[in-house]
């Protein structure tokens, strides 16, 4: 080595310990800081022209995600439940907003706006996204801007069960010698079949019900979303309804745990999905319902529950491409 050479190596040396500390970042510049959040513009412009900001009035309350260039829109149905005056926000226009039909398996609504024009997402073709693939969802939002947040898929695909099981929406009356009904929770599928109090059950699925307890064995390896036939007597008369099973803790409050209470605020209604993607991207309770998408800009699923602070779900892609499909389908007849 020469001795320029030498000197050049001696100065590097020494500045080394200098250079690396210039080259360290603090941790919110890891994740917020300008040069990570530039390099995820390109899927951000994704995020403004192909995801909504459903609204009440001027609060914001969900995203969705556009599914057809003539203004349908898919978001998290418990999210807009009951919302009178629904609004959406693409890139910067304001829209009213119909909702059109819901899928309760998937806790899905379909939201059609009077719009022409509109860039609907990519539907990745990955059955299976791997573990440790980036992904990125939409974060804060202003009027006019989208702002993306990153993360990556920390577990296989798979179902998640209904929390505390399916259920019918009823509670049965105390000390009653035949299994009566005492009420029947209003947003429930026996009260869209026209269970009342008073009625007496006698079979679900053809099983006989005498007691409370036969009712939970009945509905064990039921699916909430799924539809049992139920046997009852009214006035002395038998009838045979159907009734769509919901999950549990989507009709009564859940026993919130230790970590539930340590996870700051999560969806109401985060179990019960037939397939889900996990990932671990810090979004809020209002952030569910927009595209999931990897790092080209093509949407890997549809964020429809935050379950609490590690986990994320999503609808994998090709499982809410297939719905999509299928709901605009029945729309239009």
């Amino acid at each position: 080595m020469n001795v320029k050479l030498l000197s050049l190596a001696l100065c590097l040396g020494a500045l080394s310990p200098v250079l690396h500390a210039a080259q360290n970042l603090e941790s919110d510049s890891r994740k917020n800081g300008d040069a990570v959040v530039a390099v995820f513009e390109p899927v951000r412009q994704v995020l403004q022209t192909s995801s909504a900001v459903m609204r009440d009035g001027r609060k914001d309350i969900a995203y969705g995600t556009v599914v057809s260039a003539d203004g349908y829109i898919l978001t998290k149905a418990s999210e807009i439940n009951g919302v009178g005056s629904l609004g959406v926000i693409i890139e910067a226009t304001k829209y009213e907003a119909r909702v059109i039909a819901t899928d309760p398996v998937w806790d899905v609504a379909l939201v059609k706006v009077e719009a022409q024009g509109l860039q609907p997402v990519v539907y990745s073709t990955i059955t299976d996204v791997p573990q440790g693939t980036w992904v990125v969802a939409n974060g804060a939002t202003s009027l006019t801007r989208r702002r993306a947040l990153a993360g990556i898929i920390s577990a296989k695909a798979r179902e998640i069960p209904a929390g505390g099981g399916a259920a019918l929406g009823v509670v049965m009356k105390e000390k009653s010698k035949v299994a009566e009904v005492d009420s029947v929770n209003d947003r429930s599928g026996a009260h869209e079949a026209g269970i009342q109090k008073g009625d007496i059950l006698m079979a679900i699925d053809g099983k006989k019900i005498s007691k409370s307890e036969d009712i939970m064995a009945a509905l064990k390896d039921k699916k909430a979303g799924s539809t049992v036939k139920v046997t009852l007597r009214r006035n002395g008369k038998e009838e045979t309804l159907d009734v769509r099973l919901a999950v549990r803790g989507d009709l009564y409050e859940e026993e919130r745990t230790r970590n539930d209470e340590m996870s700051g605020e999560y969806s109401r209604r985060r179990t019960g999905f037939p397939r889900v993607i996990q990932h671990d991207i810090l979004g809020r309770k209002d952030s569910v319902g927009g595209p999931l998408l990897d790092l080209d800009g093509k949407c890997v699923g549809m964020n429809i529950a935050r379950a609490d602070r590690a986990q994320s779900f999503a609808i994998p892609a090709p499982d809410l491409k297939a719905l999509a499909e299928k709901m605009i389908k029945d729309a239009s007849k």
